[in-house]
């Protein structure tokens, strides 16, 4: 069975993980560990309960906000004029081996779900991303995702 967990050095095994992209790769076996230490970002993994060490993909959340005059304009509408507070998925990736097996998806709905339960604690309108090219942006926009006025390659998926 999946499971998601908050990345533990002792037990996750980030030098096995391969997901194609080197700077995702990179971040993960140097990074990560580190970022998550000094409260710069959380690193969630997504195991295989049956082999808790070996890693199927990750995500890193942090806060944010986002100006208010970046949003649509129903939102601007109900919005106070300040910057309004988000979470940030900074990172999302999968293994290799698994593409295709619809872990993106699973990764992307373990965060909205953990952002939706965070924002019962801590107030947070949206979750944001930065796509990284036109084929992850069609990715978030098929899940509701919506591009920010100024910057059409950040998307923001409103929590309430």
């Amino acid at each position: 069975m999946l499971e998601e967990q908050v990345l533990d050095v002792s037990l996750h095994d980030r030098a096995g993980f391969h997901c194609g992209v080197p700077a995702l790769d990179d971040y993960l076996h140097k990074y990560a560990a580190q970022q998550n230490a000094k409260g710069i970002n959380t690193v969630f993994v997504l195991v295989d309960d049956a082999a808790p060490s070996k890693l199927l993909g990750f995500y890193t959340l942090s806060a944010a906000q986002v100006g208010v005059q970046q949003l649509s304009d129903a939102e601007r509408k109900k919005l106070p004029r300040y910057p309004v507070p988000c979470f940030r998925m900074g990172r999302i990736a999968r293994t290799l081996e698994s593409r295709g097996a619809g872990l993106g998806e699973v990764l992307l709905g373990c965060a909205v779900d953990r952002c939706l339960h965070a924002r019962t604690l801590v107030g947070a309108y949206a979750l944001l991303v930065d796509a990284k090219n036109e084929k992850s942006k069609s990715f978030y926009e098929r899940y509701g995702f919506i591009s920010l006025a100024d910057t059409p390659m950040t998307l923001y998926l409103p929590l309430g």
